[in-house]
């Protein structure tokens, strides 16, 4: 658990990390569009539920953001290149994010508007997406690290 705390704060202290941030939020910004979009058409054209609405929206925008993230954000790690692996493993990693995003939804669609519920859950999932993305999913292999210019983010 230390030397994952330690891998978090050395990667916080460099720009790339930051950069990677950066870009993940903005991708992340077009996908929240591509989930409400979707989640509105299952919930108000469709007539689903919320739950159901809610996992197909996911299904939706975990597709174009694992896309624009192997392209963009970690192109560096990926090469650019999309990988059916790298996609099952960016989506299985997004099952927590769904979850706690689910959870949110129903929770505070009690208490408030369903847009608001929506909104929430989804801020609330962007945290463990990214940390996830950035430390598991697309971390850069030991070989393309010590390939790595100096001065570049080697950790990946």
């Amino acid at each position: 658990m230390q030397a994952f705390a330690r891998q978090i704060i050395d990667a916080w202290n460099r720009r790339s990390f930051l950069a990677k941030l950066f870009s993940f939020a903005s991708i992340g910004v077009v996908n929240v569009l591509v989930d409400v979009s979707a989640f509105t058409f299952f919930v108000q054209v469709v007539h689903l539920q919320l739950i159901p609405s809610n996992i197909l929206a996911w299904i939706v925008a975990v597709t174009g953001s694992y896309m624009m993230n192997s392209k963009i954000t970690f192109g560096h790690e990926t090469g650019g290149l999309l990988s059916v692996g790298r996609y099952l493993r960016f989506a299985a990693s997004g099952i927590l994010g769904v979850v706690i995003a689910t959870t949110v939804l129903v929770v505070l669609s009690r208490y408030t508007t369903i847009p608001i519920a929506k909104l929430a859950s989804i801020a609330s999932a962007f945290s463990m997406n990214f940390c996830m993305s950035h430390f598991f999913v697309f971390r850069a292999q030991p070989a393309a690290r010590a390939r790595a210019p100096l001065g570049t983010d080697r950790a990946g």
